[in-house]
């Protein structure tokens, strides 16, 4: 028998979706009509199934085993699949692009095309010294012909590696002092300023969604192409058209790309738009968490968006959903959802992390724990953000039953954060170290 809180979800949805059905349903269809930088909103999906281990392996470890399936049955035999024993579904979105974090990629898939239809030469953005926001715009606006200049906050580190050293090899960094970086906005504003030059241009990139859209074709680009230094053809005396990208790209646009994504994952063939799920995702801004959670009401799905809060309290993460939902809102005109969304207690369910800990740490077992994921399942997670959600996802399919909403867990990549940690808490990573061969 489903459980109550199922048959809560399931009354909540038929109401949600007959109250969408009155409305301009075609809305969404049209929004999403437009030039992507991914050149299919396509994704991978493994299914994970869990088993006890009989002896406990010690602190910060599951005492479970995995095993992994990367061709499950989807669509109407997604039911089935819960009748083996618990498991959960992880959409592989770390697979997407080698250097980009997934949900990085999913937050630019609608935001490079409007960059490069309005002739964007130069993107001004900031982040951490390991941030994997800074190396996927520098390596995005790499690809599509964009200069990148990224303001990464401390020192430089001795040795570059991971999201540092990508960062590095395709943008222009700038390490800033902590005390400056403190004034983001006036840090970003007089670096784009130094870029743009006397000639040049500066705009934010809320300066350009407010643009009126007949100043721009969203489909066809009007963007001039560069070469491989970053020089426009044909035009040497063209002046620098640079935007400044806030830290993170957590904005309006950024949500469009994860959208994309729930309408991808609803097909019948896959998710469909009957099963309930329950997405379970690592928040660090908490943008792919509301861009889900957004694009599941907007398509009337029965879908749940548990959110693993890591670097805020839960009074920051409402209120970042808020500002999102009402940028997003006034930006694209979401009038038909209006009341929904502002009736709604908030569209994401924000949760506490398993093991509650500060932002950036790593705690003991956690580093074998992934060792031990990647090992079985061929799956890698790091113990900052996606081990949160893999371990969240483990603890609801235990919960529930067979008849209630599948769990899948979104993974956001984070691969090459593992290389900065390594170099961090060198203690935790030295036992993983391989035994020297012994001759005779």
């Amino acid at each position: 028998m489903a459980s109550l809180k199922n048959q809560i979800h399931s009354t909540a949805f038929a109401n949600r979706s007959q109250k969408l059905k009155q409305e301009n349903g075609s809305f969404m269809l049209e929004l999403l009509d437009r030039r992507w930088a991914l050149p299919t909103p396509d994704t991978k999906i493994h299914r994970v199934a869990l088993s006890e281990l009989d002896q406990k392996l010690g602190e910060g470890r599951s005492g479970l085993s995995f095993s992994i399936d990367a061709r499950p049955n989807m669509g109407h035999e997604l039911i089935v699949n819960g009748r083996g024993g618990p498991s959960f579904y992880v959409v592989r979105d770390d697979l997407l692009h080698p250097l980009v974090n997934g949900n990085k990629a999913r937050k630019l898939d609608g935001l490079l095309p409007l960059l490069e239809d309005h002739s964007v030469t130069d993107v001004v953005t900031c982040g951490g010294c390991q941030s994997a926001h800074a190396a996927a715009v520098a390596v995005s606006c790499a690809e599509s012909g964009i200069r990148s200049h990224l303001l990464l906050r401390g020192e430089q580190p001795d040795i570059p590696t991971g999201y540092n050293l990508i960062s590095s090899m395709f943008g222009n960094t700038i390490y800033v002092p902590r005390p400056l970086y403190a004034k983001r906005e006036e840090m970003l504003r007089q670096n784009a300023d130094l870029v743009a030059g006397i000639s040049g241009s500066v705009l934010w990139l809320n300066d350009i969604l407010k643009m009126p859209s007949s100043m721009y074709e969203s489909k066809n680009a009007n963007y001039m192409p560069l070469d491989a230094c970053g020089n426009v053809h044909q035009a040497e005396n063209f002046k620098k058209k640079v935007v400044i990208v806030n830290e993170g790209a957590g904005g309006a646009t950024a949500l469009l790309g994860l959208i994309r994504l729930v309408k991808y994952l609803s097909q019948a063939h896959l998710l469909g738009k009957v099963q309930p799920i329950d997405i379970v995702i690592d928040s660090g801004t908490g943008t792919t968490a509301v861009g889900l959670a957004l694009g599941a009401i907007c398509f009337g799905l029965p879908w749940e968006v548990t959110a693993v809060m890591l670097a805020d309290t839960l009074e920051g993460y409402k209120r970042q959903e808020k500002r999102l939902i009402s940028d997003f809102m006034e930006h694209y005109n979401l009038q038909f959802a209006h009341d929904m969304l502002n009736e709604a207690n908030g569209i994401v369910h924000w949760v506490e992390r398993t093991h509650p800990r500060k932002f950036g740490n790593v705690l003991k077992g956690e580093v074998e724990e992934c060792q031990k994921i990647a090992r079985e399942t061929g799956v890698l997670v790091d113990p900052i953000y996606t081990l949160a959600a893999w371990e969240r996802a483990i603890l609801l399919c235990q919960r529930k039953a067979e008849d209630d909403a599948k769990v899948v867990m979104i993974h956001t990549g984070g691969t090459l954060g593992m290389f900065g940690l390594a170099q961090r808490y060198k203690s935790y990573f030295h036992g993983l170290e391989g035994r020297s061969p012994t001759f005779k």
